[in-house]
């Protein structure tokens, strides 16, 4: 489903939490959407999934506006860190519900993750921990198969082990069944190299769009002598500098063995740092 984002904009007060955003998503992959807390991924995904209205501007789903559009919210299915279910109904009616509301559900799919994170379907939602909640969250989203699914930090309260278990279910999932599956994140190095496409926000606006390989290759780390690095950089796209004793760091987007030719020290850059360098700079890509 192709998802075209044109001047959004969506202001609470005198805070504007979405600024002109303009973009399109074309294809099914896995997105990765990333920002700060307060950057606008979580009120953005609340208008795309028709929970809200935009102040201005618009989203439209394969043309379609996504407000009050029962044909397109049951092909989207908004996955948050909390609070995605009624506390006083047991998983299997929890189940149940989004089995009659999705048209795409497995139900096989979703007792299988059900057995996986060793959830009781007799228990209440409000028995639950905080893991077991978020695991709920993950059994849903991805037995809904909705063709858009959107994952807000999905995983708050699970270990290190249930999320590693979750992304390897997640990437099985899309490779048996090509969707939209956005997901924001700030445990970016954990699954940073499921992304195909990024979007990085901060204070509203869209800093960068790229596709995910690309964006690892072309992102570097240069270090050497000032006068070296102040020489190689010059004309150059650059993110960061940092000084220290006669030396320079300077991040930039250059093709990493371009930048080996010059003898100077060569780094990649981890898609996690260069989220935080672009918002630290509020410097757009």
């Amino acid at each position: 489903m192709k998802i075209e984002v044109k001047n959004l904009q969506k202001q609470y007060g005198k805070t504007l939490a979405l600024d002109d955003i303009s973009f399109t998503l074309e294809e099914p992959k896995i997105y990765g959407l990333l920002g700060r807390n307060g950057a606008g991924k979580t009120t953005f995904m609340e208008i795309l999934s028709g929970q809200i209205l935009s102040s201005g501007g618009e989203i439209r789903i394969d043309g379609e506006k996504p407000f009050d559009n029962q044909r397109l919210t049951e092909s989207i299915c908004l996955i948050q860190e909390g609070n995605n279910f009624k506390r006083d109904l047991k998983l299997k009616q929890v189940l149940r519900i989004y089995a009659a509301f999705y048209p795409t559900w497995d139900n096989d799919l979703a007792f299988q993750l059900m057995e996986e994170y060793q959830l009781d379907a007799n228990k209440k939602v409000k028995s639950l921990s905080k893991g077991m909640e978020s695991a709920l969250g993950i059994i849903v989203g991805l037995a809904s198969k909705a063709p858009i699914t959107i994952f807000d930090e999905p995983y708050i309260g699970l270990d290190a082990a249930a999320r590693k278990k979750f992304y390897q279910i997640l990437l099985e999932a899309y490779e048996d069944e090509k969707r939209t599956i956005i997901f924001s994140t700030h445990l970016i190095d954990e699954v940073s190299l499921l992304f195909e496409e990024i979007l990085i926000l901060e204070q509203g606006k869209l800093l960068l769009q790229a596709d995910a390989d690309q964006l690892r290759d072309k992102a570097c780390a240069v270090t050497g002598p000032v006068h070296q690095v102040e020489q190689f950089i010059a004309g150059k796209e650059v993110i960061k500098k940092k000084k220290l004793a006669g030396m320079m760091t300077a991040y930039l987007y250059q093709n990493a063995e371009v930048a080996k030719e010059t003898g100077l020290k060569v780094e990649s850059i981890p898609i996690q740092d260069l989220m935080i360098y672009l918002t630290e700079a509020k410097k757009g890509a």
